[in-house]
């Protein structure tokens, strides 16, 4: 009797242990973004074997933590979503802006895990504002927007 009441403690020792172990792996993933209408994940090595993997933008955190090789993320919202706020919110410092004919594109340093080098300075937050809508990338949005 007493062996196995001490059996299941130490089971139940060792199941708290794996349960707030996988806890500690999984918390600190997040997504980049929130409240986007479409959400991309783009896993490779930067842009020179990049897939996009889009995600419903519900759902996109179960997405992010089934993937593994993340190198980047991002989200489209509508036109009149308030980029500006959102550069605020993530302590974005803009480093250039690319105005095109369709686009302005504003390259930022902010508070974003992943990092890339363009024209030898580190830019981990590319905001892309068109007519149709705007899209956040980090640290840029791959395969154009």
């Amino acid at each position: 009797m007493r062996k196995t009441a001490y059996a299941l403690k130490i089971a139940s020792a060792l199941i708290f242990a794996a349960i707030l172990l996988a806890a500690l792996c999984v918390l600190p993933v997040r997504t980049a973004f929130a409240g986007s209408s479409s959400y991309k994940f783009f896993v490779g090595d930067t842009s020179k074997d990049c897939r996009v993997i889009t995600a419903n933008p519900r759902s996109a955190l179960l997405t992010r933590l089934t993937l593994t090789g993340v190198c980047g993320e991002c989200a489209v919202y509508p036109p009149d979503y308030d980029y500006e706020n959102l550069m605020k919110d993530l302590g974005a410092e803009v480093v250039f802006c690319e105005e095109l004919s369709d686009s302005v594109n504003y390259y930022c340093t902010a508070r974003l895990p992943y990092r890339v080098e363009l024209y030898g300075r580190e830019i981990n937050l590319h905001i892309c504002v068109k007519e149709d809508g705007i899209a956040a990338g980090t640290p840029i949005i791959f395969g154009g927007y």
